[in-house]
């Protein structure tokens, strides 16, 4: 039996982590505008990022392009409406799936490896070396690294996009013998400004959950090496429910606009 005593401690220490999570974010912001700027350290992120994430992501969004188009398909034929499949596919991925998607797979690759990797510089005290010799861990680290991932998570989620869509017209061709401009003709036809914009804006904040969890998970791991396994996992679950959280409002927010 659960014990209320329990639930309490867990709500508080859950409640706790949520507060430092915010002084963490705050402080993230704060030290990102001052100088000195971590330019080489920036891009050398940003590279390895993308590079670590690129093969992962195509070939997640090629699978998704083609069980969606093989599970949609038969519905459409029974309707007469297969001539929509561009359209349906091209504004379910670009709105929606794909930004959602990529974002999990980068939570998965991209804010796991940051929790590690930071985890095991706290463990071996390389953090509390660097600020003995007078550098700011805080701002070589954590604001490079976080950055990097919001930079990169667009660029990731358009390049996943393109090779969904590319994948749902290989099922086409195969099975409706659809060629290669008719197809995309259709697509371009189908996506406006309102279905890219807030897709890619919310990409960014993405980025920004995963860079800002990852970096907060391993900066403040525990001691030994039971504490860096646990501060990359807890990184994956944590971002996981803040990327939902996140798709929900920016929906939400995104409908109202198209209502007014």
């Amino acid at each position: 039996m659960i014990k209320f005593s329990n639930i309490k401690a867990k709500i508080n220490s859950f409640l706790i982590e949520i507060g430092e999570l915010s002084f963490f974010t705050a402080r993230f912001f704060r030290e990102s505008i001052k100088r000195p700027f971590e330019f080489k350290e920036l891009l050398r992120q940003c590279y390895s990022m993308g590079n670590r994430s690129l093969l992962l992501v195509g070939i997640t969004g090629f699978i998704i392009g083609l069980v969606l188009t093989l599970q949609t398909r038969p519905t459409l034929m029974e309707f007469g409406a297969v001539s929509w499949m561009p359209s349906m596919v091209s504004i379910s991925i670009v709105r929606e799936i794909g930004p959602i998607i990529t974002a999990l797979v980068c939570a998965g690759r991209i804010g796991s490896g940051i929790g590690a990797e930071l985890g095991s510089m706290r463990v071996t005290e390389q953090i509390d070396a660097m600020e003995v010799s007078g550098t700011n861990p805080f701002k070589y680290l954590v604001v490079t690294r976080v950055l990097a991932v919001t930079l990169m998570l667009p660029l990731l989620v358009i390049i996943g996009d393109v090779i969904a869509i590319f994948g749902s017209y290989l099922v086409e061709n195969v099975k409706g013998n659809v060629s290669f401009m008719l197809y995309f003709n259709q697509v371009f036809d189908a996506l406006e400004f309102g279905d890219v914009v807030p897709a890619t804006i919310k990409s960014f904040f993405f980025g920004l959950a995963i860079g800002i969890v990852g970096c907060f998970k391993g900066y403040n791991c525990e001691k030994g090496t039971e504490g860096v396994g646990k501060a990359a996992n807890s990184a994956v679950v944590f971002t996981s429910l803040l990327l939902f959280i996140i798709d929900f409002i920016a929906v939400f927010v995104t409908d109202i606009f198209y209502d007014l």
